[in-house]
């Protein structure tokens, strides 16, 4: 199972990140008068998506994916930063949240790529 969604995920990293950065984005920066009722905190929340947001990239690893853990950290600065003008507020430890959860993704990368190289040795066996 995890094999498969690992190998999914690497096949289509481009679109799922890009996807999810959109959503975020717009997610992010719409102008609401009431945060939405939702399970947990809204730090868990940057945290997850942040942690979406980089796991693809972390997974299938391109020529400059540590610039993408980079770029993923200044964008949530900037959505903080904008989040004022748009009826929203912004707060730096949101950014704290979205760093962690682009931190979080590289270890869960890491151990879901050595979970798959260790399946792929059992099986050639």
């Amino acid at each position: 199972m995890i094999l498969s969604i690992t190998n999914f995920i690497k096949r289509f990293w481009q679109a799922i990140t890009v996807i999810i950065l959109l959503l975020i984005t717009v997610g992010s920066l719409s102008p609401a008068e009431h945060l939405p009722a939702a399970p947990g905190s809204d730090k868990t929340h940057h945290f997850i998506a942040y942690c979406a947001l980089m796991l693809p990239a972390a997974l299938r690893r391109p020529k400059y994916w540590l610039a993408f853990a980079l770029f993923f950290i200044l964008w949530s600065g900037l959505i903080e930063l904008v989040q004022p003008y748009v009826n929203r507020y912004g707060e730096w430890l949101d950014m704290l949240a979205n760093t962690g959860g682009v931190f979080i993704a590289i270890i869960i990368a890491q151990g879901m790529l050595w979970l798959t190289l260790r399946r792929e040795a059992d099986q050639r066996q």
